[in-house]
């Protein structure tokens, strides 16, 4: 397997593979979205609206410019086919981190994000999961699949096991979700992001991935998302949020994932992305 530089890249990120140290892909992908589709667009949204971010960010004084990052673009995975779409991920990652990189994934529905933790748990066995999201995602099955947007911690918990997912900002889901979560499987925090700086002191120095489900923030901010809840945290919080990441010692890898750029025609749910996206690629820049 092998990776070129693509014509379209997120920002100044458009260094050589061979030079980069993080790399940014995006997963063209939402087979198992049960409301509203279009998260398969975002990858090359937000590289299209990324012109109008400064590759300066004042928030982690770090410049973009400053930093190999290597863009590889959209995946290409085959549509329809779940199983096939997660093997590419999972195969991807699984380079990127044997060439001694740091993935940083752009979604696609949240069911992306089980293959690239797949790929990092054997490089990674103690990895812990910080889970940023609207939703629970810890039902066993939903629709008649195990594979499913709606499992996605469930079956990353099938691989790491209890008190290695860290759920922060939560505010729907099965009721039996809830309780499965507060039976000790996971760290569930309902509706806002207390107590993540005093999370991350407890699980340091061990390595950690971030995933961010842009559906967190409150639909008033974000609205291009498949499935939009209201109750969600600020723009500002979820900074605060990025802020209290600069304190990980082992950040492994990260990704945003759930912008659906057609369902917010303003663009100001691809401008949020994009921003973040900037920031993400900063934070596992400042952690080698």
């Amino acid at each position: 397997m092998s990776f070129k530089k693509v014509d379209l890249s997120f920002q100044s990120c458009n260094s050589e593979y061979q030079d980069a140290d993080v790399v940014i892909f995006s997963c063209p992908m939402d087979a198992t979205t049960s409301f509203r589709p279009g998260t398969r667009f975002a990858g090359n949204a937000i590289r299209v609206d990324s012109i109008g971010v400064e590759w300066y960010s004042p928030y982690l004084n770090l410049n973009l410019k400053n930093f190999n990052t290597a863009d590889i673009g959209d995946l290409d995975l085959p549509v329809g086919d779940v199983e096939g779409a997660l093997e590419i991920i999972e195969s991807t990652v699984l380079k990127i981190v044997n060439d001694h990189k740091k993935p940083m994934m752009v979604g696609g529905e949240h069911l992306v994000t089980y293959p690239v933790i797949k790929a990092l748990h054997p490089s990674y066995p103690d990895i812990h999961i910080i889970h940023l999201d609207a939703h629970t995602d810890l039902r066993d099955m939903f629709l008649g699949r195990k594979l499913s947007h709606a499992t996605v911690s469930r079956r990353c918990h099938d691989l790491l096991g209890d008190d290695r997912i860290h759920q922060f900002g939560i505010r729907s889901g099965d009721e039996a979700e809830f309780a499965w979560a507060d039976s000790g499987h996971t760290r569930l925090r309902r509706f806002d992001l207390e107590g993540l700086r005093e999370t991350i002191d407890t699980i340091n120095p061990a390595p950690i991935y971030i995933t961010i489900d842009l559906d967190v923030l409150d639909p008033s901010i974000f609205p291009g998302t498949g499935t939009p809840e209201a109750g969600g945290i600020t723009y500002k919080e979820l900074l605060d949020a990025i802020m209290a990441f600069s304190n990980i010692k082992n950040l492994v890898g990260a990704d945003i994932v759930e912008l659906s750029p057609l369902l917010d025609p303003s663009g100001t749910s691809t401008a949020v992305a994009a921003k973040t996206l900037r920031e993400m690629v900063l934070l596992l820049h400042s952690k080698k």
